[in-house]
C-alpha cells in the first residue's frame, strides 16, 4: 500500500503523496528538480514539512460538486452567481 499523508482542503479530505518518489512523480515536470534539489538538502528535523508543502503542490482532483459548478460556469450558464457590483456594497467606492 502506497504511503500517503491525509489532510482537509476546503472542507474535504484529500489524500496527498506521501513518499519522495511519489511527490516527484505527481509534480509537474517542471518542478521536480527543484524539489529534489530541496528535499536532499533538508535537515532531518525540516524533512517531513519539505515533503507536506511539496505534497501539496501535487494536482489533485476537484470534488464533484465543484466540477459541476465550473463545468455549467463554462457552458455560460451563471444562474445564481452574484458578482461585486451587484452586491450593493455601498461602502465600496471607485474613487
Amino acid at each position: 500500500m502506497a504511503k500517503t499523508f491525509t489532510t482537509t482542503i476546503g472542507g474535504r479530505t484529500v489524500e496527498l503523496p506521501g513518499t519522495i518518489n511519489s511527490i516527484r512523480k505527481a509534480l509537474p515536470a517542471p518542478l521536480r528538480a527543484e524539489f529534489a534539489r530541496e528535499a536532499e538538502q533538508a535537515g532531518a528535523d525540516e524533512i517531513s514539512g519539505v515533503l507536506a508543502r511539496w505534497a501539496l503542490r501535487t494536482p489533485q482532483a476537484h470534488d464533484p460538486e465543484e466540477e459541476a459548478l465550473i463545468a455549467r460556469l463554462k457552458a455560460g450558464d451563471f444562474s445564481g452567481v452574484h458578482f461585486d457590483d451587484e452586491s450593493g456594497d455601498e461602502y465600496r467606492s471607485a474613487g
